[in-house]
C-alpha cells in the first residue's frame, strides 16, 4: 500500500468506520436519531388511553348499564 494511500485512509477512517460495504444508504440509516420517537409512541398510547376512559365513563353513566349493574351488585349482596 502506498503511503500516499494510508494517510488518506487515515483521515478518512472516523467518516467510513461503522458502515456497511454497501455505502451510505445503511451507515445514514444507522446515523438517524431515534430520540424522539418513543416519546411521540408513549404520547399516542396516552391519548388512545385517555380516550378509552372517556368512552368507557359515558357507558358506564347510561342508565341502562347503572341498573345493571346496581341488579348484579344487589343479587350478589342478597345472597
Amino acid at each position: 500500500m502506498s503511503p500516499q494511500k494510508r494517510i488518506s485512509m487515515r483521515m478518512f477512517a472516523p467518516y467510513w468506520q461503522g458502515r456497511s460495504m454497501r455505502g451510505d444508504i445503511d451507515g445514514a440509516r444507522r446515523d438517524f436519531d431515534e430520540g424522539g420517537f418513543v416519546t411521540a409512541e408513549y404520547a399516542v398510547g396516552i391519548l388512545a388511553a385517555v380516550a378509552f376512559a372517556g368512552v368507557l365513563l359515558a357507558v358506564l353513566k347510561s342508565g341502562a348499564i347503572k341498573s345493571m349493574l346496581t341488579s348484579i351488585i344487589q343479587s350478589a349482596l342478597s345472597v
